[in-house]
């Protein structure tokens, strides 16, 4: 039940656990690609031919119902992350408001979240390499492009993804930055193209009935595509490497949904305007099978098959970034062991995590279906998105004195509609997700009991420095200001936490 002092994680923000520094090369454009990047494409690329025969023309309200799930989660995220700008997300939120115990199932959760959505989304990026090798009359055999039980043996085109977000990420973070705001323009370039062409074979006709499946499947569809918003998050893992985190970050969380929210709506709109929503019922890579449909021209099929592909890779590597950085936070606590927190001296990034965390990622991609992936992925980034909102609510109650560069609008009603909208989206997954959201849990307590309760940093403490270190947070505003000294303790004796 122990809270981590929030003054002591400010002063930790920036080191590995092996004490080794971040560099802060982040504006509030790198910060926003970043958001957007993680989160822009998935749902209308990856996912929209498992979403729409649920939803049917009424897709575009799945859209907007969790668009809206996420905006309330959005600008709790944006509080907090302007409050304590961190690298940790909701784990470091959840550390300092409810205790080890919910952090450690929060983070569990993030690694649930972001470790399976890269997975997910390499596996439609297979889709679309296909699509781009068939305009030259080429297929790549299923032997080699599906999982097993799709037909295949290993994907090996989503395996290659991964791993070259992986190699672009130890290479160091502005680099990665750089890259990925290059191919987000790339992205929102070649979405806007795709409604272009689908609006001159628009029919109003097609949004008739507009709910086939009633309010269930609009429900249902937008539990599945919540998995597309999950990326704004992947911003605020981004604290210990911003220059001016406190500023920026809750401006680009916020930028980064209107932008992405936007995008989906439109290009949904277009989509099922141009095709009946039957037409969408097991087909993969849909919005590159309806400009074919539309020019019968072969190569807007490759460019926007080739544009797909990269902005996938965006995805993969924003959101595999965001993994890394939330395991470098918990091996900073002593939750998860302090490889995952090694700063490498010449790169100034967790070498060694990213390796692990991306060869992980690129074995579950290579093996495992998408559909299973996306609704795994939703389940736990709404409980996590959910403790966020909680974690508002308590900070405000229990310390109104801390500096916000950021402030909900319409407290507590926004942080609690936040919570209840994260809870229903949750109780629409299906029963094998909650099934396998539960064996998970329970693999997360074991290892916490197992490793995490005998390795927590904070846990170590005896009552009295506990004590002292939370009264040092209490007495201090000013130590909330990203970058200042780390404080003198009155006892030389004083651990860390």
């Amino acid at each position: 039940m122990r809270r981590k002092p929030l003054g002591q994680m400010l002063h930790e923000a920036g080191n590995g656990s092996d004490g080794r520094k971040l560099v802060r090369s982040f504006g509030v454009l790198q910060l926003t690609m970043i958001s957007v990047g993680a989160t822009l494409g998935t749902g209308i690329l990856v996912i929209l031919g498992d979403s729409v025969p649920l939803a049917g023309p009424a897709v575009f309200i799945s859209f907007l119902i969790a668009g809206i799930a996420a905006l309330l989660s959005a600008v709790s995220y944006a509080e907090m992350a302007g409050m304590v700008p961190v690298s940790g997300s909701s784990y470091s939120y959840t550390y300092a408001t409810l205790g080890e115990g919910m952090a450690w199932i929060c983070g569990w959760c993030l690694v649930l979240e972001y470790a399976v959505s890269v997975a997910a989304v390499a596996v439609g990026a297979g889709q679309y390499i296909n699509e781009a090798v068939a305009s030259f009359g080429w297929a790549l055999p299923d032997f080699i492009s599906q999982p097993p039980g799709s037909g295949g043996f290993l994907n090996l085109p989503a395996m290659a993804i991964v791993l070259l977000a992986m190699f672009l990420l130890v290479r160091g973070a502005k680099e990665s930055a750089w890259i990925n705001t290059v191919i987000v323009f790339v992205k929102i370039i070649i979405l806007l193209f795709f409604c272009a062409i689908a609006f001159t074979a628009f029919h109003a006709g097609n949004f008739s009935p507009l709910m086939p499946m009633g309010a269930a499947g609009v429900s249902a569809a937008a539990s599945r595509v919540f998995f597309s918003y999950i990326g704004f998050d992947a911003a605020s893992t981004a604290g210990e490497e911003a220059k001016n985190p406190q500023r920026d970050l809750p401006r680009a969380i916020m930028l980064s949904m209107v932008i992405v929210t936007s995008l989906y709506v439109l290009v949904a709109v277009a989509a099922v305007g141009a095709r009946q929503w039957t037409w969408f019922e097991g087909t993969q890579a849909a919005l590159v099978q309806i400009l074919l449909e539309i020019t019968h021209q072969p190569w807007m099929g490759l460019v926007f098959s080739v544009g797909a592909v990269l902005a996938i890779a965006s995805i993969v590597l924003t959101v595999l970034y965001g993994q890394t950085r939330i395991l470098m936070s918990m091996s900073r606590d002593g939750l998860v062991p302090k490889i995952f927190g090694r700063i490498s001296e010449k790169r100034g990034t967790p070498v060694a995590g990213t390796l692990i965390v991306g060869i992980a990622v690129a074995l579950t991609a290579g093996l495992i279906p998408l559909g299973a992936l996306a609704d795994a992925t939703s389940i736990g980034t709404l409980f996590a998105f959910a403790l966020v909102n909680v974690a508002v609510i308590y900070l405000r109650r229990n310390r109104p004195d801390l500096k916000r560069t950021y402030r909900v609008a319409f407290y507590p009603v926004t942080p609690i509609l936040g919570s209840l909208m994260c809870i229903y989206l949750m109780v629409n997954l299906g029963g094998i997700t909650w099934v396998v959201f539960v064996a998970w849990m329970l693999v997360g307590l074991l290892a916490y009991f197992g490793y995490g309760r005998r390795h927590s940093r904070v846990a170590a403490l005896s009552d009295a420095e506990y004590r002292e270190l939370s009264a040092l947070s209490l007495e201090s505003t000013d130590m909330f200001d990203a970058g200042s000294p780390a404080p003198a303790t009155t006892s030389p004796d004083t651990k860390a936490p």
